[in-house]
């Protein structure tokens, strides 16, 4: 169901093109949550419909019970936070680019359980072997530097970009030879496997990292997101999920949106129409000449605008101005969603379009 512009006294809402979350849950997640609801269920998340939810994660993942646990939370800072502060001891530190989420968007959230944070250059918003040798050859000097333990990597990245089987392949047995454990980042996990460019699979991704989670709030569900865990890191992990305020009572409320997610692939679905719907966008973009910041991988558009372009459409629509240039440029980010609606965008599209033939 397409979100519409709200109109008020006559005065339309602009459209929002700022993020993936901004509209509720699909009706589909709706309707399972309503006709659920009255059923009485075990609590904290042994309910029946989310391990009925767990058992359909493991079949798209290929792997058995024995090989790995899952639990459901609320939010992915709550899923990097907990995931992290599981596994590492008070003098181990976490890799991560400088664009990553942990270091730019969580309030310092790593650095409160007392991690420190080594912060890596990114290349295509992407962690490069190079770089990744680097920053373990400049934290070396023990036990006067944090030790490196654990690398942090999301798919899709910050900008967009998704990670390719021999990328993760190469990142995977670095990390194995120094003894680092391999966490994903998965907020927009279903856009980067539904992405053209991606040759990876939820097997694959098990295989090749330590801890790795699904993202359900950016991808149609209310709210919530899947960590997968494998054996050898998930003795004890429940404990951190209470003490951080993470274990629902109504643990059911995430299950039964991850039942329906993975039932019959609604999952993969809305992940390709955000993509979609983002690449229309690139288009027409580069169709009049403009430069992207980033390729369009996913669902996620930087794109290099003039400022009286960047005025003119947020009169009309809701975005990021990710940067100012000193070139009186800007580079903007726009965002689609499960429930982005074609014909707004046709009508950005065109928008864009009239300003630049008025103006060339």
């Amino acid at each position: 169901m397409p979100a519409t512009s709200l109109c008020q006294d006559e005065a339309c809402i602009p459209y929002s093109l700022m993020d993936d979350y901004s509209e509720g849950a699909h009706p589909q997640i709706l309707e399972a949550l309503l006709r659920t609801n009255s059923t009485q269920q075990v609590t904290y998340g042994n309910d029946e419909f989310s391990n009925a939810a767990r058992q359909l994660i493991r079949n798209k993942i290929g792997c058995t019970e024995d090989e790995a646990d899952i639990f459901f939370v609320p939010s992915g800072t709550s899923a990097n936070l907990i995931s992290i502060a599981s596994c590492l001891r008070p003098y181990e530190a976490v890799i991560t680019l400088d664009s990553g989420h942990i270091a730019c968007k969580e309030a310092g959230a790593i650095e409160a359980t007392g991690h420190k944070l080594i912060l890596v250059p990114a290349v295509d918003g992407k962690m490069t072997p190079t770089n990744l040798q680097k920053a373990l050859q400049q934290n070396q000097f023990f036990p006067h530097m944090a030790k490196p333990r654990l690398l942090y990597i999301s798919n899709a990245s910050e900008t967009g970009t998704v990670y390719t089987k021999r990328e993760l392949t190469t990142l995977s047995a670095i990390c194995k030879q120094s003894n680092l454990l391999l966490l994903m980042d998965g907020a927009r996990i279903g856009t980067a496997l539904a992405s053209p460019k991606n040759d990876l699979t939820l097997q694959d991704i098990f295989e090749m990292t330590d801890i790795f989670w699904i993202g359900g709030t950016k991808a149609g569900a209310l709210m919530g997101e899947a960590i997968i865990v494998k054996k050898a890191l998930a003795d004890g992990f429940v404990f951190h999920l209470k003490q951080h305020g993470a274990l629902l009572a109504k643990g059911r409320i995430l299950g039964v949106q991850f039942m329906e997610l993975f039932r019959a692939d609604l999952f993969f679905k809305l992940a390709s129409h955000a993509n979609n719907m983002a690449q229309n966008i690139s288009a027409n973009f580069e169709e009049l000449g403009f430069r992207l910041a980033a390729e369009t991988e996913t669902n996620q558009v930087f794109v290099v605008l003039p400022q009286p372009l960047v005025r003119n459409l947020l009169d009309r629509f809701r975005f990021y101005v990710w940067e100012q240039l000193d070139d009186g440029n800007s580079v903007v980010r726009l965002v689609t969603s499960w429930a982005t609606d074609e014909l707004e965008v046709n009508k950005f599209n065109a928008w864009v379009r009239q300003w630049t033939m008025a103006n060339n």
